[in-house]
């Protein structure tokens, strides 16, 4: 230890380099200086180490008398510390006190703590100043020496510690251990900074001290297990409060809150860990609920889906089959989501285990993935033929319900009919009757007996369908006999009651037969000839909708067949009138009371008459509608004949120009510019085409019209006429602008006729398929006719013949380079890689390789030459060489040339030449 540490041997407490000292107010002077200073440490001392010592159980009263036999020191120390001292002795003599005090003390040194002018005989003899000093040392040794607060320890450490904490706090400034603290603020500071919820800091008044104090210590003794070592009347009494209290006490919240910072870091860690086993856990859960929920639901859904007993009626059916479909559409679905869910937890699990190094989730026992899936089999094959077993059961019910809704129907009509007969047949009245009441009433019952057999038909459908009923087994069958039964045994009732009477009536008739024959006769007749007049009448008037002549003569034939039958009809009406006028000259003559109505017919004379007179007005009707049908129809085939009559000549035409274009453009006469004028007289002899065209056009839209829809005179439709033309006038123009392109590459280029001529029969030679390009193969072969050579590849035979052709021809011209050189030319002449080149791209490709053409070299000689051998070009010289347009060309597109010989307004030609021939020299 250096001199200065020896000289201050008041200090209780020095340790290597972090030296606390308190040169102002060692604690041996201040207990002379105040004695309220003393009262405070005490307080705040006693319960210091209360708070320490009730965790072993203990406390003390009072601080001098308590740690006098040094049993308590050592409880003391052993608690703060963690450690075991040496065992204390347990005698009450001087003796033993003074040795266990020294055990402690002992202990103290072993941390490193120098204890000046402190004896374990002061302690023993209960000296309070040293007994003050020594808890100060424990203090400062073990509850502030190891706060560390950026780089800054002990003291200052927990000075910085509390002004980080209160720094949000405006009307807190801690900058000591004392009058810092004096108004309370700095204590609730610190609390509500930890804790917010424990204490209203807005309600807080800086003025009153008191308020602000005491709550601070009843809220750290209450919540923070801080006991109160201060007391609020002492602190705001004395001027300067005790330094080593406030630091004791404040200390006492450091460990408090930091030590809640460390449990939380470690709670932090800890809960991380439990909330990955928690989640899994959950997953696992979550996978077998949903597992069982799942497999609960499919094990009673196919019980359900196998039960095919077929219900009664058609509703319950129906529910069935609305059931099915609700489960298909509503209840299936989301267990269809459930069971892809459950596999994705079941992986999604298995994957989390596995990152976090857990063992595999086993699913327990029938919940594996494959069970769900069998499971899930099982329910499918449950499902299938379901609905189709419903739909057959429906439309069993339907044909019973159908049936039974037939019975009901003829049953109900039959029932209806009888009602009242037996009683009808039963009546006396021949008895009082006279002989044409006779007469009628034996009508009368002839008419019934034919009823009565009409019906005949009805009763065994009726036994029929019940029959039917119960051999498909309808579940109201019972009540279905029952009703046949009756109606089957009324029905014979009714045959026995009919021959009884029918025997009664015959016996007393005497009645006149003429009149009754007659009557019966013009029934038969006008009945008949009633309904051929109907029929006349509706035929007369029917509608016709025809579209050829052949249809429209076909029906003026019909109706002059009709016609020639009205004479024949015409007699038939009038034999069924007379039949009328015998019947009133007998009820004449004989005065017998018949002259009612006819019983076998509701149609009478004036009915005939009217219905003979509409027939007659409504025949030169229909022979005006016939014959202005006829005019029509005779308008529509000249329509048709004057359309096609055209078409089959312009239709021909436009084919024929067609070919001669395609021939114009292969076979080659004379110069390009001789074929350009043939190409231009047939365009002009196409344009004047048009007007038949038009004119055709014009008859199209009278066919419109007239709304004819077909026309077996021509197989041209107007629409075959116009895209033909457009084509044609389209072929012509692009024929005539590749003529013309041709042209310019050759006066650009250079090229002779002969070139040309000679370009275009060879690639016409190799464009075998007359597509007017050529293939890649195509064009290596015709390369080859033309002289050229492609490099020594050739023997490579691929079996296509094109490519090796093209090869051959490259070759053959001087061209020596493999395929990287063949594949630069077919990047030239075919830029888009469609294995196709063009005659344009194969002229611009011959003509660049056979041709002089310009180069940026020559043409920046050529500027030299008007620059005067100059590297650079002025505006004036160039106004003066070169034609007005082109020479402000040149000025607004040149740079300003910058070389060691450059002048005001010099312009750079030579990078102009380049940029020139950059786009598009090859």
């Amino acid at each position: 230890m250096d001199h200065h540490h020896q000289q201050h041997h008041h200090h209780q407490y020095d340790e290597g380099d972090n030296d606390y000292r308190q040169p102002e107010d060692d604690w041996d002077r201040d207990m002379l200086l105040d004695p309220a200073w003393e009262k405070q440490q005490r307080k705040t001392f006693t319960a210091w180490c209360n708070s320490h010592l009730r965790k072993a159980g203990t406390q003390i009263e009072n601080i001098e008398e308590d740690f006098r036999d040094g049993l308590k020191l050592m409880l003391l120390l052993e608690v703060i510390s963690g450690e075991r001292l040496a065992k204390p002795e347990r005698g009450k003599m001087r003796v033993h006190k003074i040795s266990n005090v020294n055990k402690a003390l002992n202990f103290i040194a072993s941390k490193g703590v120098k204890l000046v002018s402190i004896g374990a005989e002061e302690i023993v003899d209960g000296n309070a100043k040293m007994t003050l000093g020594m808890i100060w040392t424990i203090i400062l040794r073990f509850a502030i020496q190891d706060i560390s607060v950026e780089e800054t320890s002990a003291k200052e450490g927990l000075l910085l510690w509390c002004q980080r904490k209160t720094a949000p706090y405006k009307n807190v400034n801690i900058q000591n251990f004392h009058i810092s603290w004096k108004d309370g603020l700095g204590f609730c500071a610190l609390i509500h900074r930890h804790r917010p919820e424990l204490i209203d800091y807005g309600k807080l008044r800086k003025d009153d001290p008191m308020t602000n104090l005491n709550t601070a210590f009843d809220v750290a003794e209450k919540y923070l297990d801080i006991p109160k070592m201060l007391d609020a009347e002492d602190i705001v009494g004395t001027a300067r409060p005790d330094e080593k209290a406030i630091m004791t006490y404040v200390s006492s919240f450091y460990h408090a809150f930091s030590g809640a910072q460390k449990a939380e870091t470690a709670a932090n860690r800890i809960c991380k860990v439990l909330a990955v086993n928690q989640e899994n856990e959950q997953l696992m859960e979550d996978y077998e609920k949903l597992a069982s929920d799942l497999l609960e639901w499919i094990r009673r859904t196919i019980p359900w889906l196998e039960n095919r007993l077929p219900e009664n009626t058609m509703q319950a059916m129906q529910q069935k089959l609305e059931d099915f479909r609700d489960y298909r559409r509503l209840h299936k679905p989301p267990k269809v989501q459930e069971k892809c869910q459950l596999e994705i937890n079941f992986n999604t699990l298995q994957t989390k285990l596995r990152l976090s190094n857990r063992p595999a989730f086993m699913p327990s026992e029938g919940k594996m993935v494959s069970d769900i899936s069998n499971a899930w089999g099982s329910l499918e094959g449950a499902e299938k033929g379901y609905e189709e077993w419903l739909l057959n059961e429906i439309r069993r019910l339907e044909r019973l319900d159908h049936l039974a809704e037939k019975f009901r129907q003829k049953a109900a009509i039959h029932e209806a009919w009888t009602n009242g007969k037996e009683e009808m047949l039963q009546q006396k009245d021949y008895e009082t009757a006279s002989l044409s009441d006779i007469k009628a009433l034996l009508k009368k019952h002839e008419a019934f007996e034919s009823d009565l057999a009409a019906h005949q038909d009805r009763v065994e459908q009726i036994a029929a369908i019940a029959q039917e009923l119960n051999e498909l087994e309808y579940y109201d069958s019972p009540s279905v006999n029952a009703r046949c039964q009756r109606i089957c045994d009324q029905w014979d009732s009714l045959g026995v009651l009919t021959q009884k009477r029918s025997e009664a009536l015959q016996r007393t008739e005497k009645l006149l037969e003429t009149i009754d024959q007659l009557y019966l006769e013009f029934a038969k007749r006008a009945a008949p000839f009633n309904n051929w007049m109907e029929g006349a009448m509706e035929d007369l008037q029917d509608t016709f909708i025809v579209h050829t002549i052949e249809e429209i003569q076909g029906l003026s034939t019909a109706h002059e067949q009709f016609k020639a039958t009205l004479p024949e009809a015409d007699k038939e009406r009038q034999a069924i009138l007379g039949i009328h006028n015998e019947i009133a000259k007998i009820v004449q003559t004989y005065h017998v009371n018949m002259a009612g109505i006819n019983p076998y017919t509701t149609i009478n004379p004036q009915e005939i008459n009217a219905k003979w007179d509409k027939v007659r007005q409504l025949v030169p009707q229909r022979d005006q509608a016939l014959i202005e049908e006829h005019a029509r129809q005779q308008n529509n085939e000249r329509l048709r004949r004057q359309f096609a009559n055209q078409a089959n000549v312009i239709g021909p035409w436009i084919q024929t120009k067609m070919e001669e274009i395609g021939r114009i453009s292969i076979e080659m006469h004379g110069t390009l510019e001789d074929q350009l004028t043939h190409l231009r007289q047939y365009e002009k002899s196409i344009v004047n085409y048009k007007p038949k065209i038009d004119q055709l056009e014009g008859d199209h839209q009278l066919i419109q019209e007239a709304l004819i829809f077909d026309n077996k005179h021509t197989n041209y439709t107007m629409e075959h006429i116009r895209v033909g033309w457009e084509q044609l006038l389209t072929t012509i123009a692009r024929t005539i602008n590749e003529i013309e392109n041709q042209i310019l590459t050759r006066d650009a280029k250079g090229i002779s006729q002969e070139q040309m001529n000679e370009f275009r029969a060879s690639f016409n030679h190799f464009d075998r398929d007359h597509s007017g390009t050529l293939g890649a193969e195509e064009f290596k072969a015709c390369l080859i006719s033309l002289g050229f050579d492609i490099g020594n590849d050739a023997q490579k035979r691929t079996g296509m013949m094109d490519a090796e052709d093209f090869r051959a021809c490259l070759i053959s011209m001087g061209y020596n380079m493999g395929e990287a050189e063949f594949a630069r030319i077919m990047s030239i002449v075919d830029p888009n890689r469609l294995g196709l080149i063009t005659f344009q791209a194969f002229i611009d490709f011959m003509s660049r390789e056979t041709a002089d053409t310009d180069t940026a070299d020559q043409v920046m000689a050529s500027f030299k030459v008007l620059a005067g051998d100059k590297n650079y070009i002025l505006a004036d010289e160039l106004r003066r060489e070169l034609p007005p347009d082109q020479a402000e060309y040149c000025i607004a597109r040149m740079t300003p040339y910058t070389g060691p010989d450059a002048v005001p307004g010099a312009l750079d030609y030579m990078s102009f030449s380049t940029a020139l021939y950059g786009e598009s020299d090859l």
